[in-house]
Order: C-alpha cells, then sequence, then structure tokens
C-alpha cells in the first residue's frame, strides 16, 4: 500500500513509519520544511496548505499530528495551541483528502481517550458520550474536524489512543528515572483507572485498521485497565524496586494544577470494544507482561 503519515517524526508516526515500511508498503511522511525527499509531501497546517498533487492516487491516510499535551503549563495560548494543532490540521487533511480525483480508501486519525474525561470507576467503550473537560472538548472538535472525509464516502476511524506504553517517551519514559531510583508511587489515592497500550500493540492496531473494515470511534486501550495503585505496584515489580506515594503538590508547582490533575488524577476506565468485536488480539493484554515486554526491549 502507499500510505501517508502526518506526525511521523512523533513517538507514535516513528514507530509506525519504521514498521510500515519494513513490510514493503510506501510511506510519505507529510512534513514542514524543503528538502526532505521524494518520500515526502508538504504541507503547513497553520497555513492551510498542502501539496494536493502528492497525495493524488493514495491508498491511506494516517493522521497523527498534533501539539503535545503534557509539553507545557496550560496556559490560555498553549491551551488554544493544543486545540487548533489538531482542528486545524485535521480539517485540512479531511479537506484535501475529499477534494482529490482519487482519493484513498481510508483515513486513520488520530484522537485520545480524554474524550470521555473522567469516568469514574464507570467502564465505556465507543458509544459513551463525551465528557466536559478541556481534553474532552478538544477530542470532540478533533474528531468532528474531519467531517470533510467522512462526507466525501472515505472510511474514517478515530484512533482513541490511552497511555501508550514505551521506555522511549510518553508517561512511562518520563516516569522510568523516577521508579528505577526508587522514588515512584501512586499519585493520590491511587484508585483512578489507567487505561493503557503498549507501543506494539498500538502499531498493530492502527495497521489492523488500514484494512479492517471498520469506521467511527476506535478505542486504541488493552482490554485490561489498571487504577494507578495497581500501575504503580506493576511498574516497581517490574524494575525490582520499591514504590511510594508521590505528593501532588510537586507536580502541580512543576505542571500547573489543571494540567497536573488531568495527567495523574483524572479516572479513565475504557474498554477496546470495537477492537475486540472486529477480530483484532493484543500481544500484551495484560499490564505486568506488558511491562515486563517493554521494559526489556
Amino acid at each position: 500500500m502507499d500510505i501517508a503519515v502526518t506526525g511521523a517524526s512523533g513517538l507514535i508516526g516513528t514507530a509506525l513509519t519504521r514498521s510500515l515500511a519494513a513490510q514493503g508498503h510506501r510511506v510519505l511522511r507529510l512534513v514542514r520544511s524543503d528538502g526532505g525527499g521524494s518520500d515526502t509531501v508538504r504541507w503547513d497546517p497553520a497555513a492551510g496548505t498542502i501539496d494536493a498533487a502528492g497525495l493524488e492516487g493514495i491508498d491511506a491516510v494516517v493522521h497523527l499530528a498534533g501539539e503535545g499535551i503534557g509539553e507545557k503549563r496550560w496556559s490560555a495560548e498553549q491551551k488554544e495551541r493544543i486545540r487548533t494543532s489538531r482542528t486545524e490540521g485535521t480539517a485540512l487533511v479531511a479537506r484535501t483528502l475529499a477534494g482529490l480525483q482519487s482519493p484513498p480508501k481510508v483515513l486513520l486519525s488520530g484522537s485520545a481517550i480524554g474524550y470521555y474525561g473522567d469516568t469514574g470507576d464507570r467502564v465505556v467503550d465507543e458509544t459513551a458520550p463525551a465528557g466536559n473537560d478541556f481534553l474532552a472538548s478538544v477530542c470532540v472538535e478533533w474528531e468532528a474536524a474531519a467531517a470533510p472525509a467522512v462526507e466525501a464516502g472515505i472510511r474514517t476511524a478515530f484512533l482513541r489512543t490511552g497511555i501508550v506504553l514505551t521506555p522511549e517517551g510518553g508517561a512511562l519514559g518520563k516516569q522510568l528515572p523516577f521508579f528505577k531510583l526508587g522514588a515512584g508511587g501512586r499519585a493520590g489515592k491511587g484508585t483512578q483507572w489507567m487505561s493503557w497500550i503498549t507501543l506494539a500493540d498500538e502499531i498493530a492496531a492502527t495497521e489492523f485498521l488500514l484494512t479492517a473494515d471498520v469506521a467511527g470511534p476506535v478505542n486504541l486501550v488493552a482490554p485490561n485497565p489498571a487504577t494507578n495503585a495497581q500501575f504503580t505496584k506493576a511498574l516497581g515489580r517490574a524494575l525490582h524496586r520499591p514504590t511510594t506515594i508521590i505528593p501532588m503538590a510537586g507536580p502541580r508547582l512543576l505542571f500547573g494544577k489543571e494540567l497536573a490533575d488531568s495527567l495523574l488524577l483524572t479516572s479513565t476506565r475504557v474498554a477496546p470494544a470495537a477492537l475486540t468485536a472486529a477480530g483484532f488480539e493484543f500481544g500484551q493484554p495484560d499490564l505486568d507482561g506488558a511491562l515486563r515486554s517493554v521494559l526489556a526491549a
């Protein structure tokens, strides 16, 4: 297949493009700078421009680009960058694909389980309504921006991704140094649910959705979420280190209360109903095995 990928230099995008290329697919990376080579297509989401000709005849598009959620404190300006980097980029991709003479058959567009907001102990699947916090509102607008592709008849799936487990980055990458020193621990009471997926399963699920007859929201999470306390103990076991309790005063001081509480205290207990119904099989469905696997890689 000929597959175009935005966000190809990000954590998930890098692993995805590497995997697709290894399987013999032709991968086109959407880039903002010159000099990318024959395997790139120029685009500028802020300016609303894209080299549409470079996408003619493409088989599929995986759209992953967007400002990092937890990279900076949530000032009003940063929250707007988070929102617009997703909505404007998605709208540009969707409009462009809808206007092609030979559009792709499928668009896999990034999203997140932040769509559901804080679900407490309640298990939610893709039929659940959106939450009412900042990240939920971003996800709602993010997915709605793909409407032109949907209306053009392009099979569009929204990748509602959970916490991606890899030592290369993301939440686990940031936690590992502390846990290796025996200074890692649960956040608050530890009763909040964490819906996770290994990077390998994230990539496998994305590749599965390139050809599976699935459209609409798809939760990219393993079938066995864990509470924060359970996750903390499992990571401590995998590293053979003791664990403790993290006072929230530190993260709130470093990241600001809204961001720290959103990342560490929000409870999101999510089921991968669409993936399971479509027949996808997880390589690492259980947390202990998943952590051993990713830490041994």
